[in-house]
């Protein structure tokens, strides 16, 4: 065999020389050939293995893969040609970002607890540690499922839940991180609860309702946008119209005082929490901020009177 450990018949390498051409140990040869990452060629008559030409390559390959987080089954689906190694590198950016994303809320997640007082270290704790990381909206989805009219149809039960859960922010502040966690516990505990005299409207046809609703609020957002205050105008008429047609009515005077009252006598504190945290989590117009313009330029145009 000549000196530098290669077989002059069949051109195989033993495993040191093999681990000193990639310039790595004789372990690392070991263990990714343990795992099927580099097959063997052949065996001595010492029993001693034998890699082919091919395997310093496919080593560095490996290890390059290694040094930037690619999972060993993923590097497998490479070198077999199952994956490419394009998708590969696509898949751990998106895995990294996720990575990266729970390190940025656990930072913000201890200076938050760090930043309470000594007497609140323990129960911010306890109120954050709840969360899972990276953080779940799945508790104030399912609250809103919950909370939502039975008979409202899947299309606008979901919209409806899609505007309503304020989503955690990748970058989040030590102030947001504690409203989530808030907002998570306040959610839950309602979940478990009745949630019937919080429902934020009771409808006797939701869809009706709740699509004349979801017209006003869009209006509202260019208004609220526009630091326009509340008042008469399309979004209010829209808002009062939506409401008639579900109690089977027209909009009038009479109507809007009635109303008026209706809408004062369902608000409920939970849900008053909810979108004052909501708002310390969303940088836009949450459906709480439409829903309070709305129910403020009502009272004004009761006020006002015909």
């Amino acid at each position: 065999m000549p000196p530098d450990g290669t077989n002059s018949v069949d051109g195989t390498l033993g495993i040191g020389e093999l681990a000193a051409r990639a310039r790595t140990t004789v372990k690392t040869v070991r263990f990714y050939s343990d795992r099927g990452l580099l097959p063997e060629a052949s065996r001595s008559g010492g029993g001693h293995r034998r890699y082919g030409p091919e395997a310093p390559e496919r080593l560095r390959m490996i290890r390059a893969l290694r040094s930037l987080g690619v999972p060993v089954p993923e590097i497998g689906r490479v070198l077999d040609r199952g994956d490419t190694l394009e998708a590969v590198v696509a898949r751990r950016l998106d895995g990294l970002g996720s990575e990266l994303a729970a390190l940025r809320w656990r930072e913000a997640a201890l200076r938050a607890v760090q930043d309470g007082a000594p007497g609140q270290l323990a129960e911010r704790l306890e109120l954050i540690g709840a969360v899972s990381v990276p953080p779940s909206t799945s508790a104030l989805a399912h609250y809103w499922r919950r909370l939502l009219p039975v008979r409202l149809s899947a299309r606008l039960r979901g919209a409806v839940t899609e505007a309503a859960v304020p989503q955690p922010s990748a970058d989040p502040t030590p102030e947001q991180v504690l409203a989530f966690a808030r907002i998570h516990a306040l959610a839950t505990a309602a979940t478990d609860h009745c949630l019937v005299s919080h429902r934020p409207v009771t409808a006797a046809h939701p869809d009706l309702l709740y699509e004349g609703l979801h017209e006003a609020y869009v209006l509202v957002v260019a208004a609220l946008r526009a630091d326009r205050a509340p008042g008469s105008g399309e979004a209010l008429d829209c808002f009062v119209a939506a409401h008639a047609r579900d109690s089977g009515t027209r909009d009038s005077p009479a109507f809007r005082r009635a109303l008026t009252g209706r809408l004062a006598a369902a608000d409920h504190p939970v849900m008053a929490r909810y979108w004052q945290l909501a708002k310390e989590l969303t940088p836009d117009v949450t459906l709480g901020g439409a829903d309070s313009w709305l129910r403020e330029a009502l009272t004004t145009s009761v006020a006002a009177g015909p």
